[in-house]
């Protein structure tokens, strides 16, 4: 560096290093040496048999296929599907890619062998025959009328890609397998760089600046969090004006906010791509640099996809697909009552999937839980399989435009434009809309003449919209046309349609594959929610706020999700009846592993008889006193004990005992008197129980959510009755400005640049958490009332960007307020004489009389056999729920 902190210029190095000017030429040398680019081969295959290969393919093929037609009635005649198979083999044969058909049919048949869920097919994979006898997919092709050229283009020699999802928690073993069979030293992962996106770089310089970790977690999470469409710091710093505020307000703020956008979209790491395995026919250092993963004992090519693909190698995709695992899951928890599923080869007219489908009913289904995908869903009531699948190509930005008229010409509204009367049969199952980029191909073969690999090469070109070649394809696409004898002008207009749509059109073969997985997880809702519900959380366990969601949706059938308990529930979520247990591992810090060994423990030596038998029997798993506190908390020890309040008074002497019989275990000793006199001689203290807010408020710490209840529920009706939106339903709001209730979690108070107090309130409600931001006068009209566990009403604006939800709050106060100046009053009917006296109190206990405009009247109506007197009391009444259900308790009333 010069004085002046500048790099130095080549020719100043150089002048530097007069004497020694071997130093300049080495760090050229250095530098070549580091910008190597691998020598590039033709795709190396391992050899899957000695043998001829394509024949081995064939025979393989010829079987699995007779196999897939006595499975079930075919689509179309034995011969069609013989043909098909012919023309695909003699095309993989002519490429030479038998061999790679072969290694993943046989990976693929050894998870199913081994029971390890594999999807039906992703990709355009789907397309091909001789991969649906190989069960390698499971869409019939001609079923569905999918294309192999969409896959394998004769035209085109490029490497076929298969890629494949497995059970999300057996992928590793299927990979294992593969490593066995070709070697460890011939199969490895391929490396990818993480960049520095908004939230990570944010992180990353704070962390240097030595800023709290607290104000830099802040931060970032106000960053809004897309993955499948990242945002940008600049874009999260124009959209949210909370950041503005902190950098303006913060000068170390803006220090961290410059310098992340200097570095945001560099290199942070090395890491390995999620799904991508290259297997090689000799030891893979020979070919490329390899790098070892310090969480891994498989190694990493270091060369990225693009570059390890020149080197020769071929990439194979092992993905892992949480649906499966839960439907696996589920076929699982309904063996153990008896029932068995065929996921696999489900009717795909299920009349009670469509019914709940066409009203929206999709939370937890794989593709089709956004609101906005419920939303169509409501309005197309779709009723046929191709339904599913066009909604899973059409639900994306640009042919997501095209919804409104497939939904129009479905129900009958408008009449469908096929442009031609020759293009209807390929147009006629989407109603006119193209959708697909098969229809595309379709539309060039028959109106043009094209062959389908030609067709598949004019997709292409009119995705990429290189103007010469367009120009040339145009000509082409003409020319066909006029042959067959259609005008010139309208074969020009269909030409121009078919380019605008080609650039957004969709995979129909991927679309149909994971709208068969869409249909098989809305299927097991909709005939078997209690195993759905119980397997979807199982594999979302350590995500509350999911959870929760699962919990509400549940209810709705009214299916209840019973609180955790040693006594009945499993580690994961399990079911009893039209009964969902809550799974011990979802506990806050009580650990997986250890949940388990509890209920191995329970299930060997019988139920837990009380909290002192319970703590010696689990004392060798972990116990400790957050571990204890938070299964006490959670309403884990109910049954044994329901005063939770005794069993958290009594935590010392309960540990104390753990720690007795642990250490009498490991020296194998045994009381003198036995344990039925250690269990006499162990009393907790009596206390009070805990009030039913303590005792909520205590569960959601544990759990994380409200489970057994919500402390809104008392409230319930009189929300209703005045319009309080709760936070599920925001995103479908039309309104912008809404009223919303929930307890209060916590308050995050700063201030503005110019000093101006501000704060974000974290609130509940029965459906899930939300934050609202209270500027400086709002947060001073409602600082008296922000307590935690507070129950608040709050007047929202609703503010969109980015996909994101934002909320104001003009004002905030207590519900019991909101309520009473609501309220009509109360009539009190009193059966017996001597309830007066019990009402009367409670009115005075809870509640003094308010001589002021808010509140209502109260009448105590006196019944007897022959006439009823109305006694009207002086002055009105905070009438509050709480207050109605205290004085329905009194006898008498």
């Amino acid at each position: 560096l010069t004085p002046d902190h500048r790099l130095k210029s080549a020719q100043e190095m150089c002048t530097l290093f007069a004497d020694l000017p071997e130093a300049i030429e080495n760090t050229v040398e250095i530098a070549q040496r580091c910008a190597y680019r691998p020598q590039e081969r033709a795709p190396i295959l391992p050899i899957f048999s000695d043998g001829d290969e394509l024949a081995e393919l064939r025979q393989q093929a010829d079987k699995g296929l007779q196999v897939r037609l006595q499975q079930a009635a075919a689509f179309a005649a034995p011969e069609a599907y013989r043909r098909r198979l012919d023309f695909e083999l003699e095309i993989i044969g002519k490429m030479g890619f038998p061999g790679y058909f072969l290694i993943v049919a046989d990976f693929i048949k050894w998870a199913k062998a081994h029971d390890i869920a594999v999807g039906p097919g992703r990709g355009s994979g789907a397309g091909s025959v001789v991969a649906w006898a190989l069960t390698i997919t499971d869409l019939d092709p001609l079923r569905f009328n999918l294309l192999f050229e969409r896959f394998l283009n004769p035209e085109r020699v490029s490497m076929p890609d298969f890629d494949i999802d497995f059970c999300q928690l057996r992928r590793d073993e299927v990979i294992d397998y593969v490593q066995q069979k070709y070697g460890r030293d011939q199969v490895a992962q391929i490396i990818t760089f993480g960049k520095l996106q908004a939230r990570a770089v944010l992180r990353d310089v704070g962390r240097v600046l030595q800023m709290p970790y607290g104000q830099i977690d802040a931060l970032s999470k106000m960053v809004p969090n897309n993955p499948a469409n990242p945002v940008t710091l600049g874009e999260a710093i124009e959209a949210e004006p909370r950041l503005r505020v902190e950098r303006d307000s913060n000068p170390q703020v803006a220090e961290l906010i410059e310098i992340s956008l200097k570095l945001e979209g560099l290199y942070r790491h090395a890491s390995t791509h999620a799904a991508g395995v290259v297997i090689g026919d000799r030891p893979l250092q020979q070919l490329v640099p390899l790098y070892r993963e310090p969480k891994s004992d498989m190694p990493v090519t270091q060369f990225n996809m693009k570059w390890v693909e020149k080197a020769g190698l071929v990439k194979f995709d092992f993905l892992g697909l949480k649906t499966l695992t839960v439907l696996e899951k589920a076929v699982a928890l309904l063996k153990q009552t008896g029932v068995d599923i065929d996921i696999n080869n489900l009717p795909l007219d299920d009349a009670k999937t469509f019914a709940a489908l066409g009203e929206g009913d999709t939370v937890g289904v794989f593709q089709l839980e956004s609101s906005g995908m419920r939303d169509v869903l409501r309005k197309m009531k779709p009723d046929v399989f191709e339904d599913i699948i066009a909604l899973v190509a059409l639900y994306r930005p640009g042919p997501m435009d095209n919804i409104p008229r497939y939904i129009a010409c479905k129900k009958g509204d408008e009449e469908p434009d096929y442009l031609h009367d020759s293009l209807q049969p390929i147009l006629q199952e989407t109603y006119g809309v193209m959708v697909y980029q098969e229809q595309v191909m379709q539309i060039a073969q028959t109106l043009s003449g094209y062959s389908l690999g030609e067709a598949d090469l004019l997709r292409r070109a009119m995705g990429k919209k290189i103007k010469a070649e367009m120009a040339a394809q145009k000509a082409r696409f003409i020319e066909g046309a006029v042959a067959n004898n259609i005008q010139q002008s309208k074969a020009a207009n269909i030409f121009d349609q078919v380019d605008r749509f080609a650039g957004y059109g969709f995979n129909k073969s991927h679309a149909a594959g994971y709208a068969l997985i869409a249909y098989q997880t809305a299927w097991m809702k909709a005939n078997y929610p209690v195993a759905f519900y119980a397997a979807s959380m199982s594999l979302d366990f350590e995500r509350t706020e999911k959870l929760n969601i699962f919990k509400q949706d549940a209810a709705k059938r009214g299916i209840s999700v019973l609180p955790p308990d040693v006594n009945h529930s499993d580690a994961q979520f399990a079911i009893d009846g039209d009964k969902i247990y809550y799974a011990l591992s979802a506990i806050r810090n009580v650990g997986s592993a250890a949940m388990q060994l509890l209920v191995d423990e329970r299930k060997a030596n019988g139920a837990f008889n009380d909290p002192f038998d319970f703590v010696r029997r689990v004392a060798g798993i972990g116990l400790n006193r957050r571990f204890l506190e938070n299964l006490i908390t959670a309403g884990a020890l109910d049954s044994i004990e329901p005063n939770r309040a005794q069993l958290m008074a009594g935590i010392d002497m309960l540990l104390g005992e753990a720690g007795i019989a642990e250490q009498n275990r490991k020296t194998q000793q045994q009381n003198l008197f036995g344990d039925a006199d250690m269990a006499a001689s162990t009393v907790l203290p009596q206390v009070p129980a805990w009030s039913a807010m303590d005792r909520l408020g205590h569960e959601y710490d544990a759990i994380g959510f409200f489970l057994s209840g919500h402390p809104l529920d008392d409230y319930a009706k009189e929300l209703k009755r005045l319009r309080v939106v709760c936070f599920t339903e925001l995103e479908a709001q039309v309104e912008n400005s809404v009223w919303m209730a929930g307890a209060l979690i916590s308050v995050d108070e700063r201030k503005s640049k110019k000093g101006k107090p501000f704060a974000f309130v974290r609130l509940s409600d029965a459906t899930g958490q939300f934050e609202v931001m209270l500027f400086e006068k709002a947060l001073e009209g409602a600082r008296g009332h922000l307590e935690t566990g507070a129950l608040l009403a709050a007047a929202v604006k609703i503010e969109r960007a980015y996909g994101q939800l934002r909320l104001l709050a003009n004002a905030m106060r207590p519900i019991d307020e909101m309520i009473v100046a609501a309220a009509g009053g109360l009539r009190i009917y009193i059966e017996q004489p001597e309830a007066c006296e019990g009402v009367r109190a409670r009115l005075l206990d809870i509640e003094k009389p308010r001589h002021n405009k808010s509140g209502g009247e109260i009448s105590l109506v006196m019944m007897s056999p022959d006439r009823e007197v109305e006694l009207r009391l002086h002055g009105k009444y905070a009438v509050t729920p709480r207050i109605a259900g205290a004085i329905k308790a009194v006898p008498g009333v």
